[in-house]
């Protein structure tokens, strides 16, 4: 086999992935019919398939180095042919947000779901018009697009967490045991993290390279830690002894 293949996937980050898309297609596989068929836990499943089905793509573009060149030269980069960033801005910047505010919208009071929608029609938009007014191109970094999406995901968990403090069958439940509080708090943190690391890597590996890698590498991990908690929600109903039933709004 091709030492580049196996060098291109055989990093610590695309190795863990797979094992959880692993794990999570068996808890997937034994929920009862009708939980596959809740929003609440196919979606999650979705997002685990597309992150690790993405990342193994950009793994393949690294070792096909004609394929992303080509990729590259289609969408107007001719200077930087070696850089993928066109797969990571349209499916973790872009597709990614739209995914997890669909996902927090699950878990939300009905009323708040509209804000939600309101979110994802604007960030749509903005997306688009930032990237054919070549303000933002699909080939290069983009913080502005970014910065949009990990907001809306912050005011999104922030209406979550609203509605646990204000509604009462949230106020009698064990925040601990549910988990809607561990998949919105690990979402939270890790696009904050990001968000965060962004706007400071390039500095850092500027003035402290050895901290900026590990800045990065933390938020790999984080990454990690957020498709650990997707497969926890695929799987949590296979362990009524751990995870409480999450609150009924009554109506959806």
């Amino acid at each position: 086999m091709d030492s580049r293949l196996i060098q291109a996937f055989s990093h610590w980050f695309t190795i863990g992935a797979n094992l959880l898309l692993i794990i999570g297609v068996v808890f997937f596989i034994k929920l009862p019919k009708g939980k596959r068929a809740n929003i609440q836990y196919w979606l999650p499943f979705l997002i685990l398939t597309f992150t690790v089905s993405h990342e193994n793509f950009g793994a393949y573009t690294n070792y096909n180095f004609e394929f992303k060149k080509a990729v590259n030269a289609y969408l107007g980069n001719t200077e930087y042919p070696q850089f993928n960033l066109w797969l990571f801005n349209i499916t973790r910047r872009q597709v990614g947000v739209i995914l997890y505010l669909l996902l927090i919208k699950s878990w939300l009071q009905p009323d708040h779901k509209k804000y939600i929608n309101w979110m994802i029609y604007g960030f749509i938009v903005v997306a688009i018009v930032l990237q054919i007014s070549s303000i933002e191109p699909l080939y290069f970094n983009q913080p502005i697009i970014f910065a949009i999406g990990a907001n809306l995901i912050l005011i999104g968990s922030g209406l979550y967490f609203i509605g646990m403090i204000t509604h009462d069958q949230f106020l009698e439940s064990n925040p601990l045991r549910l988990v809607s509080f561990w998949q919105m708090s690990i979402i939270m943190f890790t696009f904050s993290l990001n968000y965060i690391s962004s706007v400071a890597l390039l500095y850092l590996y500027a003035v402290n390279p050895v901290l900026g890698k590990a800045l990065q590498q933390t938020s790999s991990v984080m990454w990690l830690c957020t498709l650990v908690v997707l497969i926890v929600t695929i799987a949590s109903p296979l362990f009524p002894r751990i995870f409480q039933k999450e609150p009924s709004y009554g109506t959806d």
